[in-house]
């Protein structure tokens, strides 16, 4: 378990000239991909995409240079010391190996599904659909960041509350910066696919059934990166589970050339646990004192790693590979537009719901959080992603018989090319 790989600084002039030369070369690619991407207008009698003309490039090109210029800010403002020309807060580039993990679990689908719509229109319109995955790309990182925050604010309003009385634009910032949740950003990413296909004249649904695969394999790597940073972790297990992993407090955790760096989430977690207590040999939880119970906060700190905890992050990263394999074998025996995408809310909530039930970090959500009343303990505090899951695997179930009774009126999927 790597919290962090390396951490990068620019403390010297040479250092920050480099990183100046990056933004400006990243800054490059972003105006270019904007003008290799944009789309074209509708020939209203062929019903195809003519090419895009100059000064639609050039306004692609501007959106794109627009984003980025704000996103570069933001990470040099964050990277740079105060004494640099643009000075900020002088954290550097800590290179993270849950964003590495994030990072190739996005690319990892997005290439994938650029080359399943390759294959699932054909000719010149599977290349256009190749290129429209490519696009969409950019539009599905602004929906999911936007969408996963706003739960995050959602499920934990006192500290965005708090950062919001300060009238501290960087606590402000902080805060919407402090976790993201990943419901929301699925939410939000399926409206910006919405919204895309709406724009490009695509039927979402036959673009919603060669994307739904990929997400499930992003979440695969997704719920590594997870695992490294010790976030999203399980409920305390029985010494004896032989799986059960301890994560590791500031004192033990190390990159990868063992220099010190921050803990997992999990300890920071459980080293300011005073209200509960667990019993070492059987991993049992209690809310008040028992025989033989200890403080977890005191076992936390006397150990320098977690209590003994069920790794949930690879129980699900484990469940989305396998929901892949299934979906892309589904694909092969498709009936009608939207079946792989139904198949996908239905298996995911089943896996969410599933993993919940192991899930031993409170920070995320439940019941308890929203209504004071509830027990902590109570088998009935479901947590906000269990009630999510509850409505996906109804909209799945519905669309997945709604489609198949109205399959008689309508062209059958199954000539697609199979995946």
């Amino acid at each position: 378990m790597l919290p962090t790989l390396i951490e990068i600084r620019f403390d010297t002039p040479f250092s920050q000239l480099v990183l100046y030369l990056v933004a400006v070369l990243v800054l490059g690619y972003g105006v270019w991909a904007g003008w290799r991407n944009a789309p074209g207008s509708m020939d209203p009698k062929t019903g195809k995409e003519r090419p895009p003309t100059r000064d639609q490039r050039i306004q692609r090109a501007g959106l794109y240079g627009v984003l980025f210029v704000v996103l570069i800010w933001l990470g040099l403002h964050y990277a740079l010391p105060p004494t640099a020309v643009l000075g900020g807060k002088g954290e550097g580039f800590p290179l993270h190996t849950y964003g590495l993990m994030l990072m190739g679990g996005f690319a990892a689908a997005i290439l994938v599904a650029a080359r399943l719509a390759e294959r699932e229109w054909g000719g010149a319109e599977g290349a256009r659909r190749r290129n429209d995955v490519m696009d969409l790309a950019v539009w599905v990182v602004i929906g999911g960041i936007v969408g996963s925050k706003i739960l995050f604010i959602l499920v934990t309003p006192k500290d965005f509350l708090t950062a919001l009385g300060s009238g501290s634009l960087w606590k402000i910032l902080g805060a919407l910066g402090g976790g993201f949740v990943f419901y929301g950003g699925l939410i939000g990413a399926t409206f910006a696919v919405w919204w895309f296909c709406r724009e490009r004249k695509i039927p979402f649904l036959r673009f919603a059934d060669v994307i739904a695969p990929t997400v499930a394999l992003g979440q695969a790597f997704g719920r590594l990166g997870c695992f490294a940073a010790g976030c999203c972790w399980g409920k305390p297990a029985s010494l004896h589970l032989p799986w059960a992993v301890r994560f590791p407090g500031a004192s033990r955790a190390l990159d990868l050339f063992g220099h010190s760096t921050s803990g997992a989430i999990a300890w920071d977690s459980q080293s300011q646990e005073l209200r509960r207590w667990v019993v070492e040999s059987t991993g049992q939880v209690f809310d008040h004192p028992v025989p033989g119970a200890i403080r977890i906060s005191e076992w936390v700190a006397r150990h320098g790693t977690t209590l003994p905890i069920h790794p949930t992050q690879l129980y699900e990263s484990l469940a989305q590979l396998l929901l892949f394999v299934l979906l892309m074998i589904a694909r092969r025996y498709r009936r009608f537009h939207g079946q792989i995408f139904a198949l996908y809310l239905i298996g995911y909530s089943i896996i969410r719901t599933t993993v919940e039930l192991f899930r031993g970090d409170f920070e995320r959500g439940t019941l308890h959080k929203v209504i004071d009343a509830v027990p902590l303990d109570a088998w009935w505090n479901i947590s906000i992603s269990q009630g999510i899951s509850l409505v996906m695997f109804a909209l799945g179930v519905i669309l997945l018989f709604r489609r198949a009774s109205a399959r008689r009126g309508l062209p059958s999927a199954s000539g697609a090319q199979p995946a």
